[in-house]
């Protein structure tokens, strides 16, 4: 066999492999969805963080994080490379957003009345759970049941009052964050991060850090967390407040310790 020949052989075997990695590229490049690139970066967003994980096969470069409180249900509700059904779901995400902009409008309408958080934090839950009723109104089937598991969760059957989120959080600030509901973590899964982005911070932007007037107390010999409530908020039935705040120190509310240092939130 002659120099021509081989070389015939090396330039037809080098076609041949080019073909099939044209083939192979445009394969892959056919299954894999466009690389999303952000302009703020999801990751970089601990509240986001923490209920997604980076996904290259997804749509959106995002799926919700199986281990997530908050998303993980969402993991296997949906099929998330699967672009008509994110697209869908898209959809009734930015219809929420749509609905959440109205409490927007509500706290800046009220901010500009003078009234303080706690007015405000019952307005905004009361006007939510509304909007949600409303989102029924062609199916008296579906509000009648919504309505039965509002009543059996909250004991309330229009939805979760302010007293219900206040209970559980001590704070009224942290009763509007509940009652908007925003995830970022969604967002990034659905392709709205970066539309919505203004919104994750607008409460803090509005009233500030939820912790900005907690203050640290030093347990003295003889305190339980009832007087200590009656220390700082003047009411000893606001001793909840304080244990949701140190629950990390306090394993049973009647044992509390001299000498623990605990933080009193919206002590100011």
């Amino acid at each position: 066999m002659n120099a021509k020949h081989i070389g015939r052989i090396v330039i037809t075997f080098m076609l041949a492999l080019g073909m099939v990695m044209l083939f192979v590229v445009a394969s892959f490049a056919e299954t894999k969805h466009p690389i999303i690139t952000y302009e703020h970066d999801p990751m970089d967003n601990p509240e986001a963080a923490v209920d997604i994980v980076v996904n290259p096969d997804a749509v959106y470069g995002y799926s919700p994080n199986p281990e997530s409180e908050r998303l993980g249900r969402f993991a296997e509700l949906h099929d998330w490379t699967n672009d008509e059904e994110v697209a869908e779901a898209r959809k009734e995400r930015e219809e929420y957003h749509k609905q959440i902009s109205e409490l927007y409008t509500l706290i800046e309408d009220m901010l500009g009345q003078g009234k303080n958080v706690e007015e405000i934090a019952r307005a905004v839950c009361k006007r939510r759970n509304e909007i949600r009723l409303e989102s029924y109104r062609n199916d008296p089937e579906g509000l009648a049941t919504v309505k039965k598991s509002n009543l059996d969760k909250y004991g309330n059957e229009d939805g979760a009052t302010p007293e219900y989120f206040y209970e559980k959080t001590g704070s009224w600030q942290a009763v509007i964050e509940k009652a908007l509901s925003t995830n970022p973590g969604m967002d990034a899964c659905l392709g709205l991060y970066d539309e919505y982005y203004y919104t994750y911070d607008i409460i803090k932007a509005k009233f500030g850090s939820a912790g900005e007037e907690n203050v640290t107390y030093t347990v003295e010999s003889g305190d339980c967390l009832w007087n200590i409530s009656v220390k700082f908020y003047g009411d000893g039935t606001k001793w909840r407040r304080i244990y949701e705040e140190n629950k990390d120190l306090i394993k049973d509310p009647s044992l509390i310790y001299k000498g623990q240092e605990f933080v009193i939130p919206d002590a100011a």
